[in-house]
């Protein structure tokens, strides 16, 4: 299967989409699966994940329905409240949800720089593992070494970083992120999705070649088979189009022996949230 490992799902309301800017026209309607499918088939992709978009329990609930309806949506990446004392309810109630595979925090927006530190958010944390639950994380380029330090706590927990945690990349900025990357890596349960690069880029401007910097170092830290491609639709409208967006990873990786091609465009999502077919396990 060919994967893409990191795209959104939502019906559009200002007052839960407060992140939208006036510079994010592009965003503020509904995206569904109907618009998503044509695209995927542009470009040869079975199907994707669906990553929470708002911090709120009915989210996780609405994306389930979505996947019921929709084959092509493999997985769903969702939002419980890690910090909240009665957690154990509502992972009771959904992780045995066949497409339930993970969940996220929107870590970059607190106000709390160690947020992920916190006694009751790595509490959560540890309650995922045994549900068989991957965790996203989504983090700016100042949290990788608090993401080390979480990660280091859980050995048995999957993490993947979205976005490449974000670099500076409209500025061609690689240090400290390239440094703080490899630290991070250096655990093996943490693989990286090469995602929302373009919109870390000047939007409408860039040319593919910005990106390979970025792509090389995560190659080195993380190597082939800890990478998954991933396009932040409809986030990635913003800057690029969605056949664009994919295939600053695709070209990127046309020099790689086929088996590590196929990996990244698909295999690697699938092994890590336990996609069917898929058989292998972290």
């Amino acid at each position: 299967m060919k994967l893409d490992a990191h795209q959104h799902f939502w019906q559009y309301h200002p007052a839960h989409q407060v992140w939208m800017s006036e510079a994010m026209q592009v965003l503020r309607r509904d995206y569904l699966p109907e618009e998503l499918a044509p695209l995927l088939d542009s470009i040869g992709f079975d199907g994707c994940i669906a990553v929470q978009a708002r911090q709120m329990p009915e989210e996780t609930a609405w994306l389930l329905e979505l996947a019921d309806a929709h084959d092509f949506i493999k997985g769903v990446v969702g939002w419980v409240d890690l910090c909240s004392p009665t957690l154990a309810d509502p992972l009771a109630r959904l992780a045995p949800h066949p497409k339930l595979v993970g969940v996220r925090h929107v870590i970059h927006d607190e106000a709390d720089d160690a947020f992920m530190l916190r006694p009751d958010f790595r509490h959560g944390i540890g309650q995922l593992s045994g549900h068989d639950l991957c965790y996203d994380l989504l983090i700016f380029p100042r949290h990788l070494p608090v993401a080390t330090a979480l990660v280091e706590e859980f050995p048995e927990q999957r993490f993947v970083l979205d976005h490449l945690a974000k670099p500076a990349i409209a500025a061609g900025e690689l240090s400290p992120w390239r440094e703080d990357l490899g630290r991070l890596a250096a655990f093996p349960n943490v693989f990286c999705k090469l995602s929302g690069m373009v919109t870390e880029a000047t939007w409408q401007q860039w040319r593919a070649t910005d990106f390979h910097r970025y792509l090389d170092a995560v190659m080195d830290a993380f190597g082939p088979q800890r990478v998954m491609i991933g396009s932040d639709w409809p986030v990635c409208t913003l800057s690029g189009t969605y056949a664009a967006t994919m295939n600053i990873v695709s070209e990127y990786i046309q020099p790689f022996p086929a088996a590590e091609r196929e990996a990244i465009l698909g295999g690697n999502c699938a092994r890590f949230y336990k996609i069917k077919p898929t058989s292998d396990i972290l």
